[in-house]
């Protein structure tokens, strides 16, 4: 029972975020009809979200492996959701008590403080609760204490990383009925404060002049196909078609091969937009009631592509600008003294995407070129810092990628070896 509550239900972010919404229609006191049709929309568009994160991964994936044969690029690969499987392995029992403990201590924290955000985003509360409870046994925490200590922090990191990039935000949506709940937030932040600096956010990547014999490519689809098609064909002639087509394709010819892997990309950015506009279609009313009964005002923190649609040209700038910067540092990182950071496509597209959202949000095209640049680096610095905290788990060939994770894991790390 223990494990179909907590890794079944509450580690499934589709049936959590379905549950949020079936609780907000209820206590609305809505229609049969409609309860029953919110909450399934919700976690269809969840369902969907996901899936089309599942075909964007799986074009990386491919992509990673050319990258990795053409430049013999050997280190490091930072994957946040392997690295929590990984971590689960040996600390399923502590990830589990801390991640739940830690979802009430969000809600308790909304409740009485005027930082009001329902942080929704459960697979990577799930990440979260997984890297505390690595730090923690690491340092010499155990038993009631791990999971008072990570609860704490969990909790408190669901409400302040919405908090922080809230009031870019709003500049993104034009509103303010939610909030981003994704643990990618100080990356985020950085690329909304460059973007103000540097740039000018009436200069938007959504208004960039397409000429009339290129006006196909203001279709987003069409112009992300392209992109990715000119990366998999730089990459191709150094990885070699004979080992894309004896090891990647099956035998398919390399040619049209990255071809499909480039639109099957674009596809997937697609999927993940339209679950991005069905969920929040439903789930932003159905909070409305959490909201009013058990936490005033309170706003829901959703997972970072819901940013997507209020900008898909910033989406690729972002991506394209943020692996730039983790090219960039595969050279930086062995000067310093640090592991080799191979670029992991997966969080340089989502993080990178996000970020150049938020840097076109206060900067225009500059803020996103640099504010994803810069996201890029720091996502490629910070999991080279956070290995020596992570014990033993530091040596499996890969880490927690995302900014908010480094950020606290090592904080955590330093403070826990200073009281020995």
């Amino acid at each position: 029972m223990v494990d179909f509550i907590m890794k079944d239900i509450l580690g499934t972010p589709s049936i959590l975020i379905g549950l949020f919404a079936l609780v907000g229609l209820l206590l609305q006191k809505k229609s049969a009809a409609d309860t029953v049709s919110g909450t399934l929309k919700t976690v269809m568009g969840f369902v969907i979200l996901g899936a089309g994160a599942a075909v964007i991964e799986g074009s990386l994936g491919v992509f990673r492996e050319m990258f990795e044969k053409a430049f013999a690029i050997a280190g490091v690969v930072p994957n946040t959701d392997a690295m929590a499987a990984i971590a689960q392995k040996s600390f399923g029992t502590e990830t589990a008590l801390i991640m739940v403990f830690g979802m009430i201590a969000n809600i308790l924290i909304a409740k009485f403080t005027p930082f009001k955000y329902i942080f929704l985003t459960g697979h990577h509360t799930l990440y979260m609760a997984a890297m505390l409870a690595v730090v923690l046994v690491t340092g010499g925490v155990t038993g009631v204490p791990l999971v008072i200590i990570g609860s704490l922090l969990l909790g408190a990191m669901m409400v302040f990383s919405p908090a922080i990039l809230q009031r870019y935000t709003r500049q993104i949506t034009g509103s303010d009925d939610f909030a981003l709940g994704h643990f990618g937030s100080f990356g985020y932040f950085m690329a909304g404060f460059i973007g103000k600096l540097v740039g000018d956010k009436t200069k938007t990547t959504e208004d960039i002049k397409v000429p009339k014999s290129l006006g196909f490519l203001r279709d987003t689809s069409v112009a992300i196909s392209l992109t990715m098609a000119i990366l998999f064909l730089v990459v191709a002639p150094f990885a070699g078609p004979s080992f894309i087509e004896s090891e990647l394709s099956g035998g398919t010819n390399f040619i049209v091969f990255i071809f499909i892997q480039a639109v099957t990309f674009a596809a997937g950015v697609y999927i993940v937009l339209a679950g991005v506009r069905m969920a929040i279609g439903e789930i932003v009313p159905a909070f409305k009631g959490i909201a009013e009964k058990v936490v005033k005002g309170a706003k829901p923190a959703l997972d970072c592509p819901t940013v997507f649609p209020f900008a898909p040209n910033a989406v690729i700038i972002g991506f394209l600008s943020s692996f730039a910067g983790g090219i960039l540092s595969v050279f930086l990182l062995p000067l310093v003294g640090l592991t080799v950071i191979v670029p992991g496509l997966v969080p340089h597209f989502f993080c990178g995407a996000t970020a150049g959202v938020f840097g076109n949000a206060t900067g225009g095209r500059r803020g996103a070129i640099i504010g994803a640049f810069v996201n890029g680096i720091i996502i490629s610095f910070l999991p080279a810092l956070l290995l020596p905290v992570l014990g033993s788990l530091g040596l499996e060939g890969t880490t927690f990628g995302d900014t908010d994770f480094g950020i606290i894991g090592i904080l955590l790390g330093k403070l826990l070896s200073f009281f020995g």
